[in-house]
């Protein structure tokens, strides 16, 4: 048999979809398990270690974060040697279809989640949602839930409009509300920019014991993109996976924002908005003095300027003997 590494190192970028499907089902069967689920999803399964990620993924979003076009927990299953449950969907979903539950409910009946010493659900969007939702099939896991929907329900989110497509889809029936359902995890983590309302509105109905609520101000409406370019995604799923994900752990990990780019560029905006020049100067000052980034040292030249002219006060220059 091909060796496994060999197996998982498999570049699918640039397959039609049925050609990729195809080859990502011959990966997972060499090593574990492929199960067609319906016209709009199926699950993989990679048999490896005794910690077992569980991530919701979408053939779109897989083949524009991956250049390899595989899915996130393969990286953890070569590095770290875990197993790894992949459901994936042809668009968003949310994953609301019977075949789900019903292989979840199997996967229960054979006891399968009880084989391994911890459970890590990942998921960002709607697949976020599911990792929340399908989570209580595993009592005890851990859960990271990136900006995920509580709920489509139209009688208790209509505020929530980029998804109206979806109301008629029931999320009241098994599996349905995502914050009920992690009643019986172990702990759960929700991130989320407090900037963008609705994806805030959403995170405050998790709002549960045993949840923690991650505020990134400023990290925009794809944390996950912005995570996976940080290169902290993996990192603070192995952090999950061993049971040392703590607020203090994530927030030092987070501090790489401090040189993404985007990041930097909607606290300016943010700053900008709320004309606190006296702060946008020092953000400029930093970022130039750290970074090529012409815009911030353009602007900061710019309020120089009207500094100069007594329109605000300038912050005093940085003393570098004390560096």
């Amino acid at each position: 048999m091909q060796d496994e590494t060999d197996i998982l190192e498999q570049d699918l970028s640039g397959l039609k979809p049925a050609e990729w499907q195809a080859r990502l089902a011959e990966m997972a069967e060499e090593n574990g398990m492929y199960q067609p689920l319906g016209p709009r999803h199926f699950a993989t399964f990679i048999d490896q270690g005794n910690t077992l990620l569980v991530t919701f993924e979408s053939r779109q979003g897989i083949q524009s974060l991956s250049e390899t076009a595989q899915p996130l927990g393969f990286d953890l299953v070569k590095n770290l040697g875990w197993s790894h449950l992949c459901l994936i969907s042809d668009g968003d979903t949310w994953f609301r279809d019977l075949r789900i539950y019903g292989f979840f409910d199997q996967l229960i009946d054979d006891g399968f989640f009880e084989e391994f010493d911890s459970v890590v659900f990942y998921g960002a969007g709607p697949c976020g949602y599911a990792a929340a939702a399908y989570s209580v099939a595993a009592p005890g896991a851990t859960v990271v839930a990136v900006q995920p929907q509580a709920t489509l329900d139209p009688r208790m989110t209509e505020w929530d409009d980029r998804f109206v497509e979806m109301r008629r889809t029931s999320f009241t029936d098994r599996y349905g509300y995502a914050p009920d359902m992690l009643d019986a995890a172990g702990q759960a983590y929700v991130l989320y920019d407090p900037y963008q309302t609705l994806d805030a509105m959403h995170a405050a109905l998790f709002a549960r014991p045993n949840v923690t609520r991650l505020r990134l101000p400023c990290m925009g409406e794809a944390i996950q993109t912005r995570m996976i370019e940080m290169e902290i995604l993996y990192r603070v799923m192995s952090l999950a996976g061993s049971g040392r994900l703590t607020p203090l752990a994530f927030h030092r990990l987070i501090r790489h924002r401090r040189d993404n780019g985007a990041y930097l560029r909607n606290l300016l905006n943010r700053l900008e908005m709320q004309e606190r020049y006296y702060l946008v100067m020092l953000l400029c000052r930093n970022v130039s003095e750290r970074r090529r980034m012409p815009h911030f040292r353009r602007r900061l030249r710019g309020l120089e300027l009207k500094a100069e002219a007594g329109e605000f006060r300038a912050p005093p220059p940085r003393d570098e003997s004390a560096d």
